[in-house]
Order: C-alpha cells, then structure tokens, then sequence
C-alpha cells in the first residue's frame, strides 16, 4: 500500500496557494478602533477641562497658584548696601556635604531668582542635596547708592563674604575652608573678576551663569553702543547722573524688551495653558520677580555702560576696577561657564569669549543649557540641565585648597 499523505498542517510559509482552500481571516472592523480614539479624546479632553477649572478656582480663590515663599535664612553678617544670609537646612534632607556654595545675584534683579517658587528654585535644589548655601543680597538704595560703583562688589562685598564663609564653615582644628562662589548674568561678572583682583581669596571654583563677558556679541546691546560712539556717552552719562542711576522700571523694561514676543502672546498663552498648572506657577513667579526689579546705584551704572558696555572691556581683558587694571587671565581657580541656548541678554557667544580669556583656570568648562536669561538659571528645565551640570562641577572640586 502506498504510504499514507501527511496530515496537513497551517505554517507561516505555505507559499502563495497555500491559502487558496482556507476561509479568509476574519478582519476587524474600523468602527471600534475610531470610538475607542474618539473616548481617549473626550477624556483627555475632559481632563484638561477640569484641571483648568481647578487652576481657575484656585487663582480666584486664594489670589495665587505659586508658592513663592523665600527659603528660611538667618542674618550672617554685613555692610553698608550689602547682606550675607546663611539658609537652613531642608528638614528631611542630608546636611553638610561638600564644601559651601555663595550665590552672588547681579544688580538690579532681586536674589529671589535663585529662590522663584517652591518646586522650582536652586536654592531649595542645593539644599535638598545636603549643600550649605550663602547667598549675598543689596539693599534697594537708589540715589542714597548712587557713588556705589563695581569696586564695591569686586574689592568689597564678593571678597568680604567669601572670607565671612569660610570662616563659618571651618573644620574641626578651625582652618578655613574654601568656598564655591556662583554668580547670574552681571553677578556672573562679579564672581569672575573677584579672584582675578584678589587670588589669596580661598575659592573652591567658580560658576557664571549667564555672564556676557563680550557684549559685542550681544545684539540688543548695538543700538547703545552706536549711540555712545556718536555722541561721546554724554546722553547716558547726563540721565544716570542726573537720576542717581538707573530706575528699576528702566531694569525691568530692558529684561522684557529681550523677550517682547512673549510679552506680547503672554494673554493667549495663559487662555491655551490654563490647565498646565507648572506654567502657570512659573509664569506667576516669574512676574513677581520683573515687578521687584531694583535700581541700579548711579556709579556702577556708569561704569557697566562706560567700561562694559561702550568698551567692551571684559572681553578684552583690560578692565579696570579701583583704578586698576583686573584681568580675568590671573584667575586660577576651576571656573564653569553656563550660557543659554535660547538668551537674549548673554547669548551663547557673548559667553563662550570667557574661555579664550580664562587661560589660567586650573579646570576650564564651558555648558550650552536650555533656556533664556532667566531661564537657565530657574527654568522648568534648569533641574536637570544648567543645576545638573553644575552640582557635579562643584562636586569635582570638593577638595580644591584642602
């Protein structure tokens, strides 16, 4: 007998006849899939509804949505204009880490840019990593400021509490230790030419956020630099002189002519982002810093405008504080450069100069991070971009001057 077919079995590669004798598949039907899209639509939109409605009750309700209460800090020590705070430890959070970090904040804008809102502040960053945070802060003085010039900060205010710093921070036998020092946009500058004019200063390292070291490059900065060329300075050198400085309505114009566009969208933002409540937590905050802009003390003015502006002195390594010459080449110490992707004020080029003037620097490094002026210091992103970057930058100089 002829041996018996095999049974036949169903297999992937039947070939192309193969189904030739079989029922076709069954196919599914569109209907199902388009309603299951369309109720994942309704509820997302449904979501974003009553998160809005939320966000709304609570805006009315309470008047805010941010919590924008300062971390806790005591008094330290001082001077004429000036502050030195020392902030508490978090409750819940390690202590003591690391060497100690002082935040130095520019003229004009108010320290609570390193403390926006609870949630989103590096302050409150720093602590939560165990670190022991100073910061200095200036008094609102206008014309009672006015002779304040960059030497205040330079020879006084930056070198007074890095030394006030390490004392505080001393090690069991009572040595000093050194300090970290960071600075935002011209406390950026500040913190740079503060070890160039004084090298004994025990500096751990050095961070810029934002710092325009080059202001060439800086291309809101060209219309007032043709202006002083063609009439010698004497239009900006009559108003700041005869005002005592330069009002804190003129500082908060200048932020908010860099980023206009946002300015003017800013209504339709908010209506399309009612429900993204982290927005609008920054967006509030954000608008409490521009409204506590300060004024600017008459003599640093003249000197940001004449020595910064006008001659570009930064850049060229000639700058003179005190009546003598500061040249960022005689800076030693580890030095972080941070700039913004998205600035206005220090673009990523008015930033980046500082690594060809920095030729000292024992650990040079230069970051391009998401976000303004603003926000690469505090932006929603800032957590694990520019604060990143820099936690770990003082954390590899942890043991500098030990």
């Amino acid at each position: 007998m002829p041996p018996a077919a095999p049974a036949s079995r169903s297999a992937p590669d039947d070939g192309p006849g193969a189904s030739a004798d079989r029922a076709p598949a069954p196919t599914s039907s569109p209907v199902p899939a388009a309603l299951d899209a369309a109720v994942r639509e309704a509820g997302s939109v449904l979501g974003r509804l009553g998160s809005a409605a939320v966000n709304v009750r609570d805006r009315v309700w309470h008047g805010h949505l941010a919590d924008t209460r300062r971390r806790p800090r005591t008094t330290v020590t001082g001077g004429r204009g000036w502050t030195l705070h020392r902030y508490e430890p978090l409750p819940d959070a390690p202590a003591g880490i690391g060497l100690p970090i002082l935040l130095v904040p520019p003229l004009g804008a108010p320290d609570l840019a390193f403390d926006l809102r609870r949630g989103n502040s590096l302050v409150e960053f720093l602590l939560g990593e165990g670190r022991t945070v100073y910061i200095v802060t200036y008094d609102p003085a206008f014309w009672s400021g006015r002779r304040r010039g960059l030497e205040t900060w330079i020879d006084d205010v930056v070198p007074t509490a890095v030394a006030r710093v390490c004392d505080d921070e001393a090690g069991p036998g009572g040595e000093p230790r050194p300090v970290h020092i960071a600075g935002w946009s011209l406390g950026g500058l500040f913190v740079l030419l503060t070890p160039a004019a004084h090298p004994e200063l025990p500096i751990a390292s050095v961070t810029a956020f934002a710092a325009p070291v080059d202001v060439a490059a800086v291309p809101i900065v060209a219309p007032f630099r043709s202006i002083a060329e063609y009439t010698g300075g004497q239009i900006f050198t009559t108003l700041y002189r005869l005002l005592g400085g330069f009002p804190a309505p003129a500082v908060r114009a200048a932020f908010q002519l860099v980023s206009v566009d946002r300015y003017l969208t800013k209504p339709v933002t908010v209506l399309t982002h009612l429900d993204d409540r982290q927005l609008l937590e920054q967006m509030e905050a954000v608008d409490i810093l521009m409204n506590n802009m300060v004024a600017y003390p008459g003599r640093a003015f003249g000197q940001v405008y004449h020595h910064v502006i006008r001659h570009n002195e930064v850049a060229t390594d000639s700058v003179e504080i005190g009546d003598r010459p500061v040249h960022l080449a005689d800076v030693t110490a580890p030095v972080l450069l941070i700039a913004g992707s998205d600035d206005g004020i220090a673009p990523v080029d008015a930033v980046r100069r500082g690594t060809e003037l920095l030729t000292s620097s024992s650990d040079l490094r230069f970051s391009v991070e998401p976000g303004g002026h603003l926000g690469v210091l505090a932006g929603r992103r800032a957590h694990d971009h520019s604060w990143a970057t820099f936690l770990d930058f003082v954390a590899a100089h942890d043991d500098e001057g030990r």
